[in-house]
């Protein structure tokens, strides 16, 4: 029981099932009929079935591990009971009107707790999106379109269920998956040091990114940052808004810096944006640790490079002189018009642009490889000397990459699965790489 069963449950209640579309009832029923076991949509009132599945009167009448709550907030404390006495381990509590709002909301988020520490209960929310395991066919969510998302290396785990549902659209609409989405709500007895030791264990998830806000459980978070081993970064909001914040997740008022200590000291990182926070994750997911912070930067196109190693000298990246073997390789490769120093510059895409990353990324002086270059229908990306990379050199590589997208994405999942992460703007492409620069010192 308990929290084990919000990871890995064999069976599934959805407790205020509906068969009517619209209704957040029947908006759980069809992300939840995608599990694998049972799943019993529970409705004294419900008649027959709703996507296959006949209605149950009581979750008593289920043998279910999982149950997800469509009820209101003032029949949810007897919910959460019902679940406790049938044996449930984990719930999932979608209502809002808890703790966030009011004496009342606060008093019926404390019945619930109360009866959870009783039973041994794990209760996700209340006041969350649910959350999605698509590795393990779990999509305990009512927001649509939750069960189309594929699996990735990435697990977001957000206080905001608006952001943590923005986070995984995101990820879905650029081509890659997710390995977790988790919508921590009001925290009532599940909170960050709960989910990331479990996400530590998880041999899908190869990054993690948090949405703070704030927690009660601000200690023993910073013992479980420090104790993970999966790269961990985190985006805190709410560092001035504090009346706005209280009233969505019931948050504390925390500073950024206390979280900011706490993450870096503990070899984090920390995003500004929803996109800055994904795309960290995904470069520390899929990139080795880099040896040092000596970035080899090469463009087939000027400006974007310059703007790129404007960013990454202005956060401590430096630009290594080449070994002679290394210069002696890219003077028989380079046209005498391009930029044969570090960053090397081949003015346009060219046949031979893959040997001069290659040349780049074997240099001894160089621990982080960064790319840039735009698509040409007839040369395609280096797909074959990036393959031999992957194989043969143990450096972080980052490719950012401009061009339609539907020639671009092929070559585009082809370096992705080589673990080269991919990214489709300079600043993207800059920041991810300041991230291993980061990780590297």
């Amino acid at each position: 029981m308990g929290i084990s069963d919000l990871f890995d449950p064999e069976s599934i209640a959805v407790i205020g099932a509906s068969a009517t579309p619209g209704k957040l009832g029947n908006d759980a029923m069809a992300n939840a009929k995608e599990f694998d076991g049972p799943v019993y949509p529970v409705n004294p009132s419900g008649d027959g079935e709703v996507y296959g599945y006949e209605f149950v009167d009581s979750v008593a009448d289920t043998d279910a591990d999982l149950a997800l709550c469509c009820v209101p907030a003032p029949a949810t404390p007897g919910v959460i009971e019902d679940c406790a006495e049938a044996g449930v381990g984990a719930a999932v509590i979608f209502a809002g009107g808890f703790a966030e709002a009011g004496e009342e909301g606060q008093e019926r988020q404390e019945q619930i707790r109360q009866t959870a520490e009783e039973h041994d209960l794990a209760v996700l929310g209340p006041n969350t999106a649910g959350h999605i395991i698509p590795h393990r066919n779990i999509y305990s969510s009512f927001v649509p379109g939750f069960d189309e998302i594929e699996r990735g290396d990435v697990a977001v785990v957000a206080q905001s269920g608006g952001i943590g549902v923005t986070a995984t659209f995101q990820l879905e609409r650029e081509g890659y998956g997710i390995s977790g989405m988790y919508g921590l709500g009001n925290r009532v007895n599940t909170d960050f040091a709960d989910v990331i030791p479990m996400l530590d264990e998880d041999p899908q998830t190869k990054a993690i990114g948090l949405h703070i806000e704030g927690t009660t459980e601000i200690d023993a978070f910073e013992e479980v940052v420090a104790d993970a081993s999966t790269p961990i970064v985190a985006l805190k909001s709410g560092n001035r808004m504090h009346d706005f914040v209280e009233a969505h997740t019931a948050a504390p008022n925390q500073s950024y810096e206390r979280y900011e200590e706490i993450l870096t000291d503990n070899g984090g990182v920390m995003a500004d944006s929803v996109t800055e926070l994904l795309d960290a994750s995904r470069v520390l997911a899929k990139s080795p640790t880099p040896d040092g912070p000596n970035v080899g930067l090469v463009t087939a196109q000027a400006g974007p490079g310059i703007m790129m190693s404007d960013y990454l000298a202005e956060r401590g990246a430096t630009f290594p002189d080449l070994t002679a073997e290394t210069r002696e390789r890219l003077d028989d490769l380079l046209l005498g018009f391009t930029y044969d120093e570090n960053p090397v510059d081949t003015g346009r895409p060219m046949p031979q642009f893959g040997e001069v990353i290659d040349a780049v990324a074997r240099d001894d002086n160089v621990d982080i490889v960064s790319v840039y270059e735009i698509f040409e229908h007839s040369l395609g990306y280096p797909i074959e000397e990036l393959e031999a990379l992957a194989e043969e050199v143990d450096k972080p590589i980052v490719f950012t990459v401009a061009g339609p997208y539907e020639p671009l994405e092929p070559d585009r999942k082809r370096m992705e699965d080589l673990g080269i992460p991919t990214f489709d703007a300079p600043e993207r492409g800059a920041f991810a790489t300041s991230v291993l620069v980061d990780q590297g010192r």
